[in-house]
């Protein structure tokens, strides 16, 4: 939320001791990795989805066993008579930062985020839009968090926070707006005798946004549209990305007047979003948000389009699915298969090829969320540094919550929810491109899943790698230790030592890396569990390919498939551009450069058979 001034110091203290005596008799195994994977960062919840150990922000949010068991944090959040949302303790190691960035996600759009410093010193300095301040133990703060911000943790101590977020109501404003005024401080003392209700937020976003919030967001957006510093030329695209935008509301209104929430619609709702991506990504290199200087592809993204349908997200019956599986140890799916490869080698074509056949379920998309959903399986938990996990990360807890994870949202070839039960006959096939590090873990989970291995011309794939990092409209860790900025799509074992290379190398790294590791992978399986296909011969010869893979996977080449590959196949939802033969020679200089070091995994996979030789013999 935008706030008329930096920082606002409430005048408000609360008693230190009480927050520092909940705070320590808390469990040591409460205390997870930061959601974005900051090192040194760790958090204990306090307020979530359902009271559950998780870091969404969309569903019921209610107190955590954690808060619970906090008398005092309880009557402090009560004190302010709003309802909160997500709400935790925040950690800050000695010597450690939280880099600076603008949150801009939809959360952030009408809600702002309360400080009470717990345990801090006064090395500890919070910067925000080019000012400073130190936050002090008892004291609270709110601040801007569109604007640039970090912390600095310059002690040799620990800094804790109770971090809450909220909308706030007429009251609280009021009261913001008279702190500045303000002489003296009203002190929140500890009431034994009190078991305060903290109020928290129950309602869950539609699955299609309204035209009119759609229209309140892009207003507020274009309103911040500015041309970068240094990049005169984006000007000229200025006008004609503001009318793509106008444009996509009056398509989003025009479908939602005719099918409202209907699920049998999402993929008209696909089809408006994939336009307004394809029409913008390649104009809005150089367009950026007047106060923060963030890309402004990809606040539209992370404030708008990642969150105007959601039919996929955990409704009630979806978190029913869950709890029924748990309660009747419902198995996993049965040999599953799943697509490996690099990013941007073509794998949502090749799924979404795969995904009309009756004969298959999917969740919908990709499953970033599968093995994420577990903040200690997240990049930046001890021990996993980049998206690779092996078997031992896959334990019985994992499996279970893994079904219930995927019961909760397997769709059919309609898109249509199924039952556990009734799903078991299907062929479960998935296709994130994070999970091709993660080969032994699912092989864990999963024994008997194949695997579908995509590989990509590196010419063509690492050019493709090279647009999407500056479309800025695929980052999957808006902040990292040890990195400026976003990261975009996989995150390989080693990308440290990519900080302050060209973006070429860091493409280059991703394809060797992504590849290499799914070569050395595969080849300890036996032949019969995977197989492998060419991007080219998917694109050339599409029918044969598809022959191929079903022969592989124990399918039949019916009648969807057949009829999906009667004419030409069409753009994959991920598709930047239109695909143009040659178009990688738009990034010719910088391709060739760091083609040298491809050449001996572009060699190994050209020696691979593919699964359309397999079916031509």
């Amino acid at each position: 939320m935008r706030l008329p001034q930096p920082f606002y110091r409430l005048p408000l203290q609360f008693d230190v001791e009480r927050l520092r005596a909940e705070v320590a008799a808390l469990p040591a195994s409460a205390w997870v990795s930061h959601p974005n994977s900051i090192a040194g960062n760790t958090s204990l919840r306090l307020i979530s989805v359902d009271g559950a150990e998780n870091d969404n922000l969309r569903g019921p949010m209610r107190p955590t066993e954690h808060l619970g068991n906090c008398a005092y944090i309880r009557q402090v959040l009560a004190s302010f008579g709003v309802v909160w949302s997500r709400s935790r303790l925040m950690r800050l190691a000695p010597g450690a930062k939280v880099p600076e960035h603008a949150d801009a996600s939809y959360h952030w759009f009408n809600r702002v985020r309360l400080h009470i410093p717990v345990l801090t010193q006064p090395e500890v300095r919070f910067h925000c839009d080019g000012k400073t301040v130190h936050m002090a133990a008892g004291e609270a703060w709110l601040f801007d968090n569109w604007r640039r911000h970090s912390v600095d943790n310059d002690s040799t101590a620990e800094r804790v926070h109770l971090v809450a977020d909220t909308t706030g109501t007429a009251a609280f404003w009021q009261f913001v707006g008279a702190s500045v005024a303000a002489s003296s401080d009203r002190v929140i003392e500890y009431l034994p005798e009190i078991d305060a209700h903290v109020a928290t937020e129950q309602t869950c976003p539609r699955p299609v946004m309204p035209p009119a919030e759609v229209e309140l967001l892009l207003s507020d957006f274009i309103g911040e549209l500015v041309v970068a510093d240094g990049v005169p030329e984006a000007g000229q695209n200025m006008a004609n990305y503001v009318g793509i935008l106008n444009g996509f509301l009056f398509d989003w209104r025009q479908v939602y007047l005719l099918h409202g929430e209907d699920p049998a619609a999402e993929g008209k709702y696909a089809s408006v979003l994939q336009n307004v991506r394809d029409a913008t990504r390649p104009i809005g290199h150089g367009l950026v948000m007047t106060t923060n200087q963030s890309s402004a592809q990809a606040v539209l993204e992370s404030r708008l389009l990642q969150h105007v349908v959601r039919f996929d997200d955990e409704t009630a019956p979806a978190r029913n699915v869950r709890h029924a599986v748990r309660s009747a140890r419902v198995p996993l799916p049965e040999a599953p298969l799943m697509i490996v490869s690099a990013p941007r080698s073509g794998s949502t074509l090749l799924f979404e090829t795969l995904a009309v056949s009756p004969q298959v379920c999917t969740v919908g998309g990709e499953a970033h969320w599968l093995a994420e959903q577990f903040a200690h399986l997240r990049p930046g938990a001890p021990g996993v540094e980049s998206n690779r996990l092996d078997a031992s990360n896959a334990g019985p807890e994992i499996t279970r919550e893994v079904a219930a994870s995927l019961w909760a949202r397997m769709v059919d070839a309609n898109r249509r929810p199924l039952d556990p039960l009734a799903a078991q006959s299907l062929r479960w096939i998935e296709k994130t491109p994070k999970n091709s590090l993660r080969i032994p873990f699912f092989e864990r989970l999963f024994p008997d899943m194949r695997f579908l291995f995509l590989w990509r011309d590196p010419r063509e794939n690492v050019s493709s790698i090279m647009d999407a990092w500056r479309a800025g409209g695929w980052v999957t860790y808006p902040a990292m230790d040890g990195w400026e900025g976003p990261w975009s799509m996989i995150l390989p074992p080693g990308w440290q030592q990519l900080r302050g290379r060209p973006l070429e190398e860091v493409a280059a790294f991703q394809w060797q890396q992504t590849n290499a590791i799914i070569l050395d992978d595969l080849a300890t399986r036996s032949s019969d569990r995977w197989a492998v296909v060419s991007y080219e011969e998917l694109l050339g010869n599409p029918t044969s390919v598809l022959q191929g893979i079903c022969d592989f996977a124990g399918l039949k080449f019916d009648r969807a498939l057949q009829e999906r590959l009667a004419g030409p196949l069409p753009p994959s939802r991920h598709t930047l551009t239109p695909p143009v033969a040659g178009k990688w020679r738009q990034n010719v200089a910088e391709v060739l450069r760091v083609l040298p070091g491809l050449q001996a995994t572009w060699q190994r996979l050209q020696e691979l058979p593919t699964v359309s030789r397999r079916s031509d013999t």
